[in-house]
């Protein structure tokens, strides 16, 4: 069984796993309830990790670091490591259209997961689920300054020089439905300065190609 082998849980109810995977889109129970109990038992347990794992940190600091790593394209980027998408239950309109790719979707459904791990056999089993999905997330925390993403930096960078902010345009999607890869060009200064970017989400992909960009301009002002 998938979750068995990919979080090492197994239900008691499986009744609880068939409605964490099932979208609104169907017909029936779905997993809104799980997500909006799930949302909140892992805030709990990333707030628990980091408070005790970083002992000198502001709230400030504690809060970036959690929302860097419990919001939905976070999420989203989780799931789809863990393969989620095949096993989500959509009803047709969002099967046609990719649904088990869409962020928000991807994201909910493991929000729903986490709360159904909790439903079913306790906080205990639920934290240790979280932890086992987010694996090296939990362990290699970023510092302060890595938590500004390349594209908040870009930006941050071109407002302080009075430029226009950059232009994000997708390029190419190749690959299979479930492994696809994105090309994005980042653009800045009327497309004069370019720099592409790929990875396995379009987020991903523009993130690096803002990071192209930033090396491109800090080499500039090092010349």
């Amino acid at each position: 069984m998938w979750l068995a082998e990919t979080l090492s849980y197994k239900f008691n109810d499986a009744r609880l796993l068939q409605q964490a995977l099932t979208h609104r889109s169907c017909h029936g129970d779905n997993n809104e309830r799980l997500e909006f109990l799930g949302d909140a038992v892992l805030d709990l347990v990333v707030s628990d990790l980091l408070f005790n794992k970083r002992t000198a940190a502001a709230e400030g600091d504690l809060s970036r670091l959690r929302a860097s790593l419990v919001n939905k394209s976070s999420l989203a980027e989780l799931a789809s490591e863990l393969g989620l998408g095949e096993f989500l239950i959509l009803g047709e309109g969002e099967r046609k259209t990719g649904g088990h790719r869409r962020e928000s979707i991807l994201a909910d459904a493991l929000e729903a997961l986490f709360g159904a791990v909790y439903v079913d056999a306790g906080f205990a089993a639920a934290t240790a689920v979280i932890r086992h999905a987010f694996g090296a997330r939990l362990t290699t925390l970023p510092v302060d300054d890595e938590l500004r993403d390349p594209k908040t930096r870009l930006q941050e960078w071109l407002q302080g020089k009075a430029s226009g902010l950059p232009d994000y345009e997708l390029i190419r999607t190749s690959g299979k439905a479930h492994r696809q890869l994105f090309e994005v060009r980042c653009s800045i200064q009327d497309g004069r300065l370019q720099s592409t970017g790929c990875g396995s989400s379009r987020r991903n992909a523009e993130q690096e190609s803002a990071e192209k960009m930033l090396a491109a301009l800090d080499a500039d002002d090092a010349s």
